[in-house]
Order: C-alpha cells, then sequence, then structure tokens
C-alpha cells in the first residue's frame, strides 16, 4: 500500500514562501513520477507541478512558472515544492500524488494512482 504524507502547509503573507514536502512510503520511490494538485472549496482539483521519476523532466502550470521549483530526494523518498511569491490566490488545499505507470499525461489528475491527504495554503493579502 502506498502512502503519501504531505506536510509544510500553513498562513503566509503575500509575496512570502512557503515549502511543502511528501513523504512516500509502500513503494519504490525512485521510480515513481510524482506531481502536486490544488484545490479550493466549490472547484476542481487544478494540476500545479510534476516530475518524473528520474529528476530530469519537470513540468508546471502557468499560474506557477517562475514562482514554484518541484523537486525530490530519492534518499529521503520525498518530493518538495518550493513556493516562492506567493499570491492570495495561491490559497487552497495542495495534494501530492504518485503516478506507477508511464505518465503520458503529466498535468492530468487521473494519470495518478495514489494522493495525499492534503495540507492547507493560506496566503493573506
Amino acid at each position: 500500500q502506498v502512502q503519501l504524507v504531505e506536510s509544510g502547509g500553513g498562513l503566509v503573507q503575500a509575496g512570502g514562501s512557503l515549502r511543502l514536502s511528501c513523504a512516500v512510503s509502500g513503494r519504490t520511490f525512485s521510480t515513481t513520477n510524482m506531481a502536486w494538485f490544488r484545490q479550493v472549496p466549490g472547484k476542481e482539483r487544478e494540476f500545479v507541478a510534476a516530475i518524473r521519476w528520474s529528476g530530469g523532466n519537470t513540468y508546471y502550470a502557468d499560474s506557477v512558472k517562475g514562482r514554484f521549483t518541484i523537486s525530490r530526494d530519492n534518499a529521503k523518498n520525498t518530493v518538495y515544492l518550493q513556493m516562492n511569491r506567493l499570491k492570495p490566490e495561491d490559497t487552497a488545499v495542495y495534494y501530492c500524488a504518485a503516478d506507477t505507470g508511464v505518465l503520458a499525461r503529466p498535468k492530468v489528475l487521473f494519470e495518478y494512482d495514489y494522493w495525499g491527504q492534503g495540507t492547507q495554503v493560506t496566503v493573506s493579502s
């Protein structure tokens, strides 16, 4: 059973930074593609960033490109999301996701097999 546990969420002022972490267990992390999605109440869960198992390819939503960075540490079985220059519109529950296949469409929610419980990020203006 694959488990994903997010941490690092919280309250921050606009312009500030946060780093989210997602610890993965139950599967060989080094061969697992990872991503972050986010969701606000009443809206669909949306793609934020993804990274392939090799770490060589990363993908970002246009809304976060240049501000957020996804990375992974295979030795620690952890994926990170560094969020800089945060805006109030970044406020959401952030979810970590894992894909155990070939990840044909990194930005598509249904490509991912496992999900964390989410961590709240609130950006005040």
